[in-house]
């Protein structure tokens, strides 16, 4: 709450109603006053503020001058199918580049490995990303860490690379002189020289790399790695989601844990890190569920009973928390948590949902002794559909043959993990299982990951743009003597930062109401305006847990600390064409001091020359408008637009510095700055005190990214001034030391160029100027006011709902058809109870049922897909109802209001009676609802699955499910089980 005292009356303004709608909130506090005296007060009020902002924001000037150049422009229909079919068009072409960088390496590693004979005794110094410029005490280079050299490059985050060579990066836990490692980075050297070609054929590329099957990674730039805290790598390539994803097919996959007595201590705390692990190597395009089995079968989350989810970020985290949460008590019977995994991959498979492709049961547990084998042979034989994982928890080998049998008889994989150490290698076995039958088809397939955090942005961009998505294919082995083995050598992959996707969607084109955003085959978010992938811990920033797995819906809207602020818009595309003789004759206009330009927009394209990386956006349009670079490639239709608005708003700066040296600091102290911003990225702005006496320094800094114009946002005074009518001014507290900005929506009418303009001031001339417009008008000035602490709470928000200033509304997304969707506003009536304002931070989604299986290659019109309808009822400000008033029950009194549009602006006064308390009204509260939320949670969203699907090949053969075949059958000679030879040799042929 913000509140300061005018003499002997209370003017209070709070966040949460400067925050709730597109309107502000003065809050006097008096005895009950009639509706006509609060309008003359209004009146007043707005009129000296009205003088004050057009006096010193120089709008009118500005207006006339853009009235004067409307002859000269020419105005053009944009479509906006069109426009976004072009940038689709340019990404595609921009993607495909990155493909087909990655397709290079392929080949060259392919081909590097066809002609490399392997040499158990070979030695072979590399460049070891660890040890590379480190020396012993003699001040020689130790072994594998010879002199590289590293600059710091721009491009790269200003990261110290070396932009000629890769080097090697390898875990702590793998030995760098591995004969296996060393081969495999001798015959990687060959991707060298495709590296630098790939790089200087396309410069907008980032990192390039191979992630070896043998566990080194292979990186372009070559960098110095440093470990962690405690002095170790963890960065292992082969757990990155890029390499998993490249190297199998999609996955839907039940963990069954063991968690009966025998499991308690160790062996428990290696099972939990386990199925983390195992969750770890799932993504986007998997579906899994993990269920709990000891006297009885429980899913470790009832909300998923019966069914699989989506392994994304969010779901993924929400199961490592309940897996902490598991104790071990009771008796162990596998049987039933069997029967009901299989039930549940069968009605997915039937009902054509999940992965449609591979599928597999991850059993966990340190021994199995019932005779299972019936289920099996109910569930998944002959065709053995699903593979069967199988991880004995401890050293006890007991029951090993046992585990064993399970693996080898479904397609699976055992492994024994006795320590800690021991998991990430172990669960790793079973993808390596999973991507033979696509080794031996030598399926090149393309990738493109769910979006990652690019950490080394956190400081230096918007939330927004701090994403980046990675282009991967698997690289295989081509000897024909190991083609039957199905030998994956590795994974090559390419990082894609998004913000250079949203570089071919240039704001100018979009309007300042229009934005790009990329989401993915399954809906989720890849790079949007309103995505905030961070929060505040403290004074850190950290990513949220569920950052790449935000859905649409969630940021169609702005959505802030949970308000919203909605509002009736039609939105105009337009641009000018400027004749050429006035672009040259105005580049002067250009090199003004109180001029700038939008640096993240692109007007020159500065990242690709590296003499050209040191020039700012302005450097770069000015040495291009003189010829001073003929290289440099800029936007000429930009180029002349923001030519066009140097002209037009060039007289503002000798209007401000007149103001500036006439002022009156008694009476017009406060006022600290004009300024002004157009739809081309171009700001002006002046000071009408010393930098030093601002009372908000970041405001229109670099820092301030809200109110600067950037790659993915019109700066916020801005948008909020498009929003409201030509003349109006828009008035909003940006900072928590008393400052305000006021800024006005310059434009006259539709259709006509126009240009926000505004000032910032400090609280303390509003105070002066409001006790002037008491004064002029006669308040009671003698009555005592009482402290506004009501007016922040929910009885304020009644009063605002119940005087019909605000309206509801209901937000809804449509699907139009393939390529045209709304945002789509119905006005219903406002609700008069208390109670039923909370629901303006619910939300109720309802959705399209799922079409049947391969329903999306149809194209009849009733199996159209339709995507999941989202409504969020909200308030609008109704700016037709000038003023309103009427009472409150507040149990045995009645607070009387009287609440009055101050003309011109988006502010409310809003006079209030003293003498009733209502600060025992209950707050608002969000609505929260356990079977709403489960619901959400248990939702199969519409999506597209990956093309292709690699699940089982005839020429896999039964020796890798862990031993070789022959030795493991004599093992189990010994009658464990009730099955026979003939019926294992038999198994083993199928597979």
């Amino acid at each position: 709450m913000r509140s300061f005292v005018l003499r002997k009356m209370e003017f209070s303004l709070s966040e949460e109603e400067s925050n709730f709608t597109n309107s502000e909130l003065l809050v006097l506090i008096f005895p009950f006053v009639l509706p006509f005296r609060v309008k003359s007060w209004a009146d007043a009020f707005g009129g000296e503020l009205y003088s004050i902002a057009t006096k010193y924001s120089g709008s009118l000037l500005l207006q006339k001058k853009y009235k004067d150049v409307e002859p000269t422009l020419k105005i053009k229909e944009v479509d906006g199918l069109e426009l976004v079919k072009k940038f689709s068009e340019q990404m595609e072409s921009m993607l495909r580049r990155k493909v087909e960088a990655v397709e290079r390496l392929v080949e060259a590693a392919e081909d590097a490995d066809l002609n490399h004979e392997y040499n158990s005794s070979l030695e072979f110094d590399y460049y070891n990303s660890l040890l590379i410029n480190e020396k012993d005490e003699n001040d020689n280079y130790v072994e594998l860490g010879d002199e590289f050299i590293l600059e710091p490059n721009e491009h790269f985050n200003n990261l110290l690379v070396n932009t000629t060579y890769s080097d090697i990066q390898l875990p702590t836990n793998v030995y760098n002189k591995d004969p296996d490692i060393l081969n495999g980075v001798y015959m990687s050297e060959a991707l060298n020289p495709v590296f630098v070609d790939n790089f200087e054929r396309d410069p907008t590329l980032t990192w390039q790399y191979f992630g070896s099957s043998t566990g080194f990674f292979r990186l372009y730039p070559g960098i110095k790695w440093l470990p962690d805290e405690n002095g170790v790598i963890s960065f292992d390539c082969r757990n990155r989601g890029w390499y998993i994803q490249a190297a199998t097919s999609p996955k839907d996959i039940v963990i069954i844990v063991d968690v009966s007595g025998s499991m308690k201590g160790l062996r428990m705390t290696i099972a939990k890190h386990t199925i983390v692990t195992i969750l770890d190597t799932l993504g986007e395009n998997d579906f899994v569920n993990i269920i709990a089995y000891n006297d009885y079968v429980h899913f470790i989350e009832p909300c998923f009973k019966g069914i699989l989810v989506q392994a994304d970020r969010d779901n993924r985290e929400h199961f490592k928390q309940l897996v902490e949460e598991l104790q071990a008590k009771g008796v162990g019977t596998v049987n039933k948590a069997l029967t009901e995994s299989f039930k549940i991959l069968r009605e997915f498979r039937d009902a054509g949902q999940g992965g449609l492709c591979n599928q597999a049961i991850m059993l966990i547990t340190d021994g199995a002794v019932e005779d299972y084998e019936a289920v099996f042979e109910k569930y998944n034989w002959p065709d053995r559909k699903v593979r069967v994982f199988t991880y004995l928890i401890g050293r006890e080998v007991t029951f090993a043959p046992n585990v064993k049998w399970i693996a080898c008889n479904n397609k699976g994989y055992y492994t024994q993990i006795s320590t800690l150490a021991d998991v990430q290698e172990n669960v790793m076995e079973y993808l390596h299982v999973l991507s033979r039958p696509m080794v031996i088809n030598h399926d090149h397939d393309i990738i493109w990951t769910e979006a990652y955090m690019d950490s080394a942005l956190f400081a230096s961009q918007a939330q927004s743009l701090l994403l980046m998505t990675t282009v991967a294919m698997p690289v295989f082995s081509k000897k024909n003597e190991t083609r039957s083995h199905g030998i994956l050598l590795g994974v090559v992959g390419s990082d894609v930062p998004l913000r250079e996707l949203l570089k071919l969607a240039p704001r100018y084109k979009l309007g300042v109401h229009g934005y790009a955003f990329l989401n993915t085959n399954n809906g989720y978010i890849l790079s949007h305006p309103d995505l905030r992938p961070l929060y505040k811990e403290g004074k850190k920033l950290k990513p949220k847990p569920n950052y790449n797995s935000v859905d649409l819906s969630e940021v169609e809207w702005e959505d802030r600390d949970e308000i919203k602020r909605v509002l009736f818009l039609t939105n105009d595309y337009f641009f000018t064409d400027i004749k050429g003789r006035l672009m040259w004759n105005s580049l002067h206009d250009l090199l003004q001091p109180d001029l700038s330009l939008a640096n993240e927009w692109i007007y020159c394209i500065t990242d690709i020359d590296p003499d050209h990386r040191k020039l700012s956006q302005l450097e770069a349009v000015i040495r291009f408008l003189t010829g001073e670079e003929p290289d440099l490639e800029c936007d000429e239709e930009l180029v002349q637009e923001v030519l066009f608005d140097a002209v037009v708003t060039a007289p503002m700066e000798a209007y401000w510095t007149t103001l500036a040296l006439n002022m009156s600091m008694e009476s017009e102290g406060g006022i600290e700055m004009a300024f002004l911003g157009t739809r081309a990225g171009l700001m002006r702005s002046a000071l009408y005190v010393g930098s030093e006496k601002l009372s908000n320094r970041k405001f229109l800094t670099r820092k301030d990214k809200e109110s600067i114009f950037t790659m993915d946002h019109f700066p916020l005074w801005y948008r909020r001034a498009a929003e409201h009518p030509p003349g109006s001014f828009i008035y909003s507290i940006v900072s928590e030391d008393d400052s305000g900005n006021f800024s006005l929506n310059a434009r006259r009418e539709k259709r006509r160029r126009w240009a926000p303009v505004g000032v910032q001031i400090k609280l303390e001339l509003l105070q002066r100027k409001f006790w002037m417009a008491m004064q002029q008008v006669g308040a009671p000035l003698s009555v005592q006011a009482t402290q506004c602490s009501w007016s922040a709470g929910a009885g304020l928000q009644c009063v605002m709902h119940s005087g019909g200033i605000f309206i509801r509304a209901a937000v809804k997304f449509i699907l139009k058809d393939f390529g045209r969707a709304s945002l789509v506003l119905e006005v219903q009536p406002v609700p008069h109870t208390l109670m039923q304002t909370s629901s303006l931070w619910s939300s109720d989604r309802v959705c399209s049922p799922l079409p049947p299986p391969h329903a999306a290659h149809r194209h009849k019109k009733h199996d159209t897909l339709q995507p999941c309808d989202t409504e969020y009822p909200v308030f609008v400000y109704e700016p037709a109802i000038k003023e309103t008033n009427g009472l409150i029950e507040c149990g045995d009194c009645q607070k009387m209001f009287v609440a009055q549009q101050i003309a011109s602006s988006n502010l409310l006064l809003l006079v209030t009676d003293a003498t009733c308390d209502c600060s025992i009204f209950p707050p608002v509260l969000p609505a929260h609802n356990a079977s709403v939320k489960c619901d959400r949670m248990r939702s199969q969203k519409l999506r597209r699955r990956p093309d292709t699907c690699h699940a089982f090949h005839p020429e896999v053969q039964l020796w890798d499910c862990r031993g070789e075949l022959r030795a493991l059958c004599t093992l189990y000679a010994q009658p464990l089980l009730p099955h026979t030879w003939n019926n294992r040799i038999r198994v083993g042929k199928e597979r």
